[in-house]
């Protein structure tokens, strides 16, 4: 055997065993991210089989519902008493009181909620911003159950000097204060989207001789409204899903009625008070509660899809 065939036949060896190697280390690293591809499917896929779960329990006890009530006495009916002997099944009872405390929290949390995330954003310091976060994120944290108490024993008494004949359970004190607890969800959504805006946007605003506030309003705003709008998503939703606020100081009583300081039942407050196993399962008036509950699914898709597509139009806009 030549030199030179030796000297090739050595070196084909260790040739061999290294891109053996890297095959053997390409396989582990493939195997390890379809691993971890798995585990983040499968943890995604939690929200999708949850939601499906849901919508099936709903639609099945509906469907036994829908059985016994006719959609004409559901949709057309102006009383609810499904726990009465004289059983009327209104659903619009209800959604009177769920919109109308809705908006009266909405009229103060999405103002309010808007004007702090500019605020925090464009014109705070860093000292207010450290300062002004946290205490928003622990207005957050307070339990619903002491808003309603709040409301209760404090809110009603107050408007009740300003708006004397004011009863004691009412929509107008659940709504603005389920309006105060709401805008930490609002602003500091809002205040992220607005801080994503890039500050080229804001420097050439300024060369063209705009103030901070022109700028904060009329660029930065519409710029960064997709987010915003993601925020005013979050915010309908948890107005829409609130439920002991209303139950403690909006009164439980249905009534077809839009007028704020009347006292009213909402979807939730309803299915709280019926949802607590005295009602025989099975029963019509059991029953009640996923009509009602997929009545308030649909409210809430509705309002996300309205949403949804005002993001989707600013994006392509800005």
């Amino acid at each position: 055997m030549s030199s030179a065939e030796l000297t090739a036949n050595l070196g084909s060896t260790p040739n061999s065993a290294v891109l053996q190697a890297m095959a053997a280390a390409k396989r582990r690293r493939l195997i390890k991210e379809k691993v971890i591809e798995l585990i983040l499917l499968s943890a995604a896929s939690v929200s999708i089989v949850t939601t499906l779960g849901i919508l099936y329990v709903l639609i099945s006890e509906t469907m036994v519902f829908f059985s016994e009530v006719s959609f004409a006495q559901f949709f057309l009916d102006t009383q609810w008493t499904p726990l009465f002997e004289d059983k009327h099944f209104g659903i619009w009872v209800l959604l009177s009181g769920t919109l109308t405390s809705s908006l009266v929290a909405l009229s103060v949390a999405i103002p309010l909620g808007t004007i702090i995330a500019i605020f925090v954003s464009e014109f705070a310091t860093p000292v207010v911003r450290e300062i002004v976060k946290p205490v928003l994120e622990l207005l957050s944290g307070v339990p619903t159950i002491v808003f309603g108490y709040f409301a209760l024993l404090f809110v009603t008494p107050l408007l009740q000097h300003i708006l004397p004949g004011l009863p004691g359970f009412n929509l107008l004190s659940a709504g603005l204060v389920m309006g105060v607890m709401i805008i930490p969800y609002i602003s500091s959504i809002a205040e992220d989207a607005m801080r994503a805006v890039p500050m080229s946007l804001r420097e050439a605003s300024y060369a063209m001789g705009a103030t901070r506030l022109q700028t904060s309003v009329r660029v930065v705003f519409p710029a960064a409204f997709s987010g915003v709008a993601a925020a005013y998503i979050l915010g309908i939703s948890r107005a829409v899903g609130e439920t002991m606020i209303l139950a403690v100081a909006a009164g439980s009583q249905p009534n077809l009625t839009l007028n704020p300081m009347e006292t009213a039942a909402t979807v939730t407050s309803f299915i709280a008070a019926v949802a607590q196993g005295d009602l025989p399962h099975g029963s019509i008036e059991y029953q009640t509660i996923f009509a009602a509950g997929l009545s308030l699914f649909v409210v809430t898709l509705v309002f996300n899809l309205i949403g949804m597509r005002l993001r989707a139009r600013y994006r392509e806009a800005y």
